[in-house]
């Protein structure tokens, strides 16, 4: 299981926190999604078939796009 934690900037509400909730646990391989409306942090866990590049993009589609990577394990 890979897992990171990054900001997510465009996080303002509790709406912001449950749409990155649900869209990113809708993806085959998360196992793992916790988000924070005031810190407007994001870690993710999964494994395959999922992978970072497919999580990034759900983020980019839904327009809540990471800024930067804090971890990486």
């Amino acid at each position: 299981m890979e897992t990171k934690t990054f900001k997510v900037p465009a996080i303002h509400c509790g709406h912001c926190v449950h749409t990155i909730k649900m869209e990113l646990s809708d993806l085959a391989g998360v196992e793992r999604v916790e988000a924070d409306q005031n810190s407007q942090m994001v870690t993710v866990a999964w494994s395959a078939p999922a992978d970072w590049e497919k999580i990034r993009a759900t983020l980019v589609e839904i327009n809540y796009p990471p800024e930067g990577l804090i971890t990486l394990n």
